[in-house]
């Protein structure tokens, strides 16, 4: 029987020119149409249409993962060897004849391949985002309102990073922890994308930083920290796909506190559907992931739900707090429909795309604002205090 290379890089140029083009039209609209404007402001339109085009790759490797269509090109970077599923219609014909509810299958390959020319692409427009800013400060155009080139030059170290763990998902079979570290690797890009929106924004004095009492940054900070808690733990209950571990709400299988081995289900590096004992992962342990990931969530939704409560009274932030709110609700809702619905693709979707948009506006949150300095006069009364 004749093997598969897990990697071939001879359709890699191919691969590439293929991000190439797909990104070429997004950098004609943004230099075309802001051809009279500063580069400064050029380079905040580019990194928000890159945002943008983030964020449709992070829902598109949802829908991706969802289809289980991780291994529809069971090889990286091409798919048997090949820049399209075209020319591997021969493989993948004879792969999807031996197995046909298996991983390959004609439009499982194509959906694999669709999302690698979409990552490419990102690729290129954050390298261009890279290349532009060392270019505009070399020449000396930065009069304070283009970023350090550090900010890009990081993005596109953590997109090879990225892309890394793409062909790691590939190459290890969907090994659950690659998997969800390559969801965690995607929302960081937008959050490094994101701050530097909000830093073009605030260089070229369009919005300034809002001051917030120190209770409210504090808690900003945590809900922060918990929605990432938060992603992690339900990236993985979706790799290990135990969100069906739990079909009522609120109880779990008629109990408050279901049968659960929180060992095995927590033992990060052991392969897709495998348990601690070499056999398949037991239902008790998919049952600890899943009930994990509900506990923290009513943590989080409260968290949510008083900071957008309380930024909605500070001038500057009210619109950060609509956000905050609604989205916690339509994270609520999603969340409740994958598990009482039988995990509809549309919700299962719909979750992660509310994930993600948390992020971005949490992180659009923080680099907004600052901690108010405590006022002299409480600073002085606290040093009196014994």
């Amino acid at each position: 029987m004749e093997t598969q290379d897990l990697y071939n890089l001879s359709p890699a140029l191919r691969l590439m020119g293929m991000g190439l083009v797909l990104a070429l039209g997004p950098l004609a609209w943004v230099w075309l149409r802001n051809k009279n404007q500063p580069m400064a402001r050029r380079l905040r339109i580019l990194t928000l249409l890159t945002l943008f085009l983030t964020f449709d790759l992070v829902l598109f490797g949802a829908f991706t993962r969802l289809t289980d269509s991780g291994l529809g090109c069971p090889d990286w970077p091409g798919c048997y060897g090949h820049a399209s599923p075209v020319g591997a219609s021969q493989p993948i014909s004879a792969a999807q004849a031996a197995m046909p509810s298996g991983p390959v299958t004609h439009s499982k390959a194509w959906v694999e391949m669709i999302h690698r020319y979409l990552a490419t692409a990102v690729g290129v427009l954050i390298l261009t985002l890279a290349v532009a800013t060392w270019l505009s400060r070399r020449k000396g155009q930065q009069n304070g309102s283009i970023l350090s080139a550090w900010w890009p030059t990081a993005t596109l170290v953590w997109v090879c990073i990225q892309g890394a763990f793409g062909a790691l998902t590939v190459t290890m079979k969907l090994f659950p922890l690659i998997v969800t570290l390559h969801l965690l690797g995607g929302l960081v890009l937008l959050t490094l994308l994101r701050a530097q929106a909000v830093r073009y924004a605030q260089a070229q004095g369009e919005s300034l930083p809002v001051p917030l009492s120190v209770s409210t940054w504090l808690l900003l900070v945590i809900a922060f920290a918990l929605l990432w808690l938060q992603v992690a733990l339900g990236g993985w209950v979706s790799t290990n796909y135990a969100v069906l571990a739990c079909t009522d709400f609120p109880a779990c299988q008629g109990s408050f506190w279901p049968a659960m081995d929180f060992r095995e289900g927590f033992t990060f590096w052991r392969a897709l559907g495998a348990g601690l004992d070499g056999n398949n992962i037991s239902f008790q342990a998919l049952t600890a992931i899943h009930y994990v990931h509900r506990l923290t969530a009513y943590v989080v939704f409260a968290a949510l739900l008083l900071l957008a409560a309380r930024l909605r009274h500070v001038p500057g932030m009210r619109s950060h707090g609509w956000w905050m709110g609604a989205l916690a609700l339509w994270q609520f809702a999603t969340g409740l429909s994958n598990v009482v619905l039988g995990w509809p693709m549309a919700a299962a979707v719909a979750h992660t795309g509310g994930a993600a948009a948390l992020v971005v506006v949490l992180t659009g949150t923080l680099f907004s604002s600052h901690r108010a300095p405590v006022p002299a006069s409480a600073s002085k009364l606290r040093a009196s205090i014994p």
